[in-house]
């Protein structure tokens, strides 16, 4: 059953690639796609406050299920009266359902059909993640988009492992639409599969059904090549469900924006900007800057000329180079909201040379510009 209170409508495609421009309309606000989504893993986007987030045009922000679970637990953030209020954001919020979490930071687990036994990273405590649970803490945090629990394979997995995990996967995508409450709540199903083509259609196949207003693609930028990844994209483009939104999951360099949205994706996150940022390190439009190297100690300009961001309206790179290498909290904050405007302006642009029917040529001039072999 299609939940109503949750719809999408694309406005346009591009005749040259897959790139959509559409609207995701959620009962906490319209999303225009594509779009890219900040990550505020733990109820927070590092360093920046919501006017930031607001700022920079963010119309739709990430939490996670495993780290509030664990860190404040998910009946404080219920008793706050839900996520939204208990950050003080009012738009959209995505909930990951803390499956690549389980998998990535715990040591000691045990996967089952019951879910995934694992320990805490902080504690070392031992909890058993069931889909039932995932989607319990999910509405608790009052998440509008609540991931489904899935196993994700990083890349060079064997075909029995990948296989395995899909068929895991699968089983935990009944459990949790079982589970799931609908109303202001959308579950997104989990295409898994590695990198075994037969694999991914089988995931899409069987995740269809459970998809009524959006699905999710995972386990890609995982180790493998960008071209791995691009192949990927471009095998499940015709066969993902057309008319609701696709989200490529935790894919977030400027290149890979571009060239995920001309393969159908319509929505990407990542922690990539922020963490860069942190060590000090901006996107440009000509690749990666390494703003607190010494080249820039006597350089007055923005971190990029044009760029509407708080920071390039207001400081220069031997500044914010100065605050990076003194240790200055300020120097991170001001490298992270230039970071995360320049991937929500690239989206902007990308949704407008859909509508203006150019972004086949946006693309090839992005790239063209872009060094591709700037590795961050």
């Amino acid at each position: 059953m299609q939940n109503v209170n949750f719809s999408y409508k694309i406005i346009k495609e591009c005749p040259k690639t897959g790139a959509r421009a559409g609207i995701f309309h959620t009962p906490r606000g319209d999303i225009k796609t594509p779009v890219f989504m900040p990550v505020g893993t733990q109820a927070t986007v590092k360093g920046l406050r919501p006017e930031d987030l607001n700022e920079m045009g963010a119309q739709i922000i990430l939490s996670n299920t495993y780290h509030l679970f664990l860190r404040p637990g998910e009946d404080i953030v219920e008793k706050a009266g839900g996520l939204h209020k208990f950050m003080n954001w009012e738009k959209p919020i995505l909930t990951d359902s803390g499956g690549f979490q389980v998998f990535s930071l715990s040591d000691l687990r045990k996967v089952s059909e019951k879910g995934v036994e694992f320990r805490s990273h902080l504690s070392g405590e031992k909890f058993l993640m069931t889909p039932e649970l995932c989607m319990q803490i999910q509405h608790a945090l009052d998440s509008d988009i609540n991931m489904a629990l899935d196993q994700c394979t990083e890349a060079g997995a064997t075909y029995a492992e990948a296989e395995e995990a899909a068929r895991l996967s699968k089983i935990w995508l009944e459990k949790c639409y079982e589970e799931h409450k609908g109303g202001d709540h959308v579950l997104f199903p989990i295409v898994q599969g590695n990198m075994f083509k037969d694999l991914r259609a089988k995931c899409v196949e069987y995740c269809a059904p459970f998809a009524k207003c959006g699905i999710a693609i995972g386990g890609l930028s995982v180790g493998e090549e960008k071209s791995v990844m691009y192949d990927m994209l471009d095998f499940l483009n015709p066969i993902l469900p057309h008319d609701m939104p696709r989200y490529l999951m935790g894919v977030g360099s400027p290149d890979c924006l571009i060239e995920g949205f001309a393969r159908g994706v319509d929505m990407m996150d990542c922690v990539l900007p922020t963490r860069i940022a942190r060590n000090g390190t901006a996107f440009s439009s000509t690749g990666k800057m390494v703003i607190k190297n010494s080249s820039f100690k006597e350089d007055f300009r923005p971190i990029e000329e044009g760029c509407d961001c708080y920071a390039c309206k207001h400081f220069t790179r031997a500044y914010i180079r100065h605050l990076i290498n003194a240790g200055e909290m300020l120097g991170a904050e001001l490298l992270s909201i230039h970071n995360l405007r320049f991937l929500i302006r690239l989206a902007e642009q990308s949704r407008e040379a859909i509508l203006g029917g150019y972004f086949a040529e946006f693309k090839e001039d992005f790239l063209r510009k872009y060094k591709i072999t700037a590795t961050f």
